[in-house]
């Protein structure tokens, strides 16, 4: 698998999670998921991947399954500060490429992660990815955070809301989310995989918060507010769900161990 130049994966992991908790360190056939996850973004090509932590025992754990780790400060916002300071220590050079990929996972398919790096550019500091939404309950889903991108496939707006909003095809009688979609209407689903030149990367922590992403509670939207351009990989298909409760880590384990 190639791309137009090398990147490095780099995956922050923080013990403490509300839902699950430790669960970079849940058990996923032997290993834990934070390994699982850095094995499969070995797969991607990346020069190298190395995990972002807060904490010793993820670290331990890396160490005992030949992982790059590094521990980072506890107090970082956010999991983009946590992997820009780990780049800054590697010393990457300003064009390299960085992607964040999130440590709960562990069947992200490595392909992704290679299309998305391979959109950074000169021109273009920020890439993400996003995939068609092809139901009517997941457009409505204010969970389900969509994307609307401009003739060069860079992101316009971020939402939860419905966007683009058919006007026409919206139009009473139509009652959401229990209809299908309308004809030839496409939205996208935004796809949480980040990808950034070191520059940029090391930019954005200094970038001040934007109302923007206060209300709508997406952080990339800050970027868009400042003027900087993201731009999008259009995935042929939705990517495997990653680990956020009890019921997908138990998913993710039968996943495994029919391997």
């Amino acid at each position: 698998m190639s791309v137009s130049k090398p990147f490095t994966v780099i995956i922050p992991a923080r013990l403490a999670s509300t839902r699950l908790p430790n669960k970079p360190l849940a058990d996923i056939g032997g290993k834990p998921m934070i390994v699982r996850t850095a094995e499969r973004a070995a797969l991607s090509g990346a020069a190298q991947v190395i995990v972002a932590t807060d904490h010793a025992d993820i670290l331990a754990a890396c160490a005992r399954h030949g992982i790059a780790a590094r521990l980072t400060r506890a107090d970082h916002p956010s999991g983009t500060d946590r992997i820009a300071e780990v780049a800054a220590a590697l010393g990457l050079a300003t064009d390299a490429v960085v992607v964040n990929v999130q440590g709960d996972e562990p069947m992200i398919e490595p392909e992704l992660i290679a299309a998305t790096a391979a959109q950074i550019s000169g021109e273009v500091p920020m890439a993400t990815a996003a995939h068609a939404i092809d139901s009517a309950a997941d457009a409505f889903n204010p969970n389900v955070v969509k994307v609307v991108l401009n003739q060069a496939g860079r992101a316009l707006y971020f939402s939860r809301a419905t966007i683009p909003w058919h006007r026409d095809g919206f139009a009473p009688p139509f009652a959401p989310p229990r209809q299908d979609l309308p004809a030839a209407y496409v939205p996208l689903r935004h796809i949480g995989l980040y990808a950034y030149s070191n520059g940029f990367l090391q930019t954005y922590p200094t970038l001040a918060v934007s109302p923007l992403e206060q209300i709508e509670a997406l952080e990339q939207l800050r970027v868009l507010w400042h003027g900087y351009p993201i731009a999008v990989h259009i995935a042929p298909a939705a990517p495997a769900v990653g680990v956020d409760t009890p019921e997908d880590l138990e998913r993710v384990r039968r996943f495994f161990s029919a391997l």
